[in-house]
């Protein structure tokens, strides 16, 4: 983990400057300091007085999946939290980065989830909530349950309707598709408590989710009783004019340079 200057790695820098400068400035207005780094050929935000750096990777980058997820175990084995923020998701969602970033530090105001209530939302409410506080956005679910706070929605928990498995009669399974907290703040509890309701009420046997490795090892699941069930493999991603990323089936674009590091399985069993 040398901070090497190489005049490659300069140039690389410089190429990347703007969208390096707007998260750095974006970090500045949240008071938190850090300083560029290069270890090998991986460009690296070091976030001050605390154990998270930040890599910075450019959609124009030459590296292989397998790289980064080295990078990432090698800082883990120094017990340092190394993510990978790419190019094209700090363009299209700095807001939600600069929320990550900061509810990983530790900045957040603390909600009491005991605090809270639950309420059935709509679709339209659901989404619009996810979109402006989760990094990846909406998708579809079937169930969609938030966390209010006097009367103000704090959280949001999104599920898939049940599904039979074939291993054992009579046998559900769901998906917690998506959790997402309002920017700025933690509900101490809530996702607990969403997931315990949401048991309550469909009486499912197991609820599954994924955690996106660039960012994450699951320790949040880990901490809810989940296990960790399988390592889903990279998938690869084409960008449109906007940046918006689509999954590259069957490896038909195996060379495309833009990637995420996979996913982890986790699964709780009630």
């Amino acid at each position: 983990m040398a901070d090497n200057l190489a005049p490659l790695n300069q140039l690389a820098f410089n190429q990347n400057i703007e969208w390096h400068h707007q998260l750095r400035s974006g970090l500045a207005d949240l008071e938190i300091e850090c300083h560029f780094s290069f270890d090998h050929d991986f460009c690296l935000l070091k976030l001050a007085n605390c154990k998270l750096v930040v890599h910075l990777v450019s959609i124009a980058n030459h590296h292989q999946p397998q790289a980064l997820i080295n990078l990432q175990e090698e800082y883990h084995i120094a017990e340092i939290k190394l993510i990978h923020l790419w190019e094209d998701v700090w363009l299209t969602r700095p807001l939600q980065v600069l929320a990550r970033i900061g509810s990983l530090l530790g900045l957040n105001v603390r909600i009491h989830g005991r605090k809270t209530k639950i309420y059935k939302i709509a679709k339209p409410v659901a989404d619009e909530f996810i979109n402006e506080n989760h990094l990846q956005g909406a998708v579809n679910s079937r169930y969609k349950f938030g966390l209010f706070e006097n009367e103000e929605l704090v959280a949001v928990a999104t599920f898939s309707a049940l599904r039979g498995m074939n291993h054992t009669e009579n046998y559900k399974s769901a998906e917690l598709i998506r959790f997402a907290v309002k920017s700025g703040y933690t509900v101490t509890g809530g996702l607990s408590k969403l997931i315990s309701h949401f048991s309550e009420l469909l009486k499912p046997n197991d609820l599954m989710t994924y955690a996106d490795r660039d960012w994450s090892a699951g320790e949040a699941y880990a901490t809810l009783g989940f296990s960790l069930t399988a390592t889903i493999a990279p998938k690869q991603f084409s960008l449109d004019q906007n940046l918006n990323r689509s999954i590259i089936k069957d490896n038909a674009e195996a060379n495309t340079a833009v990637f995420n590091t996979g996913s982890l399985k986790f699964i709780l069993k009630f």
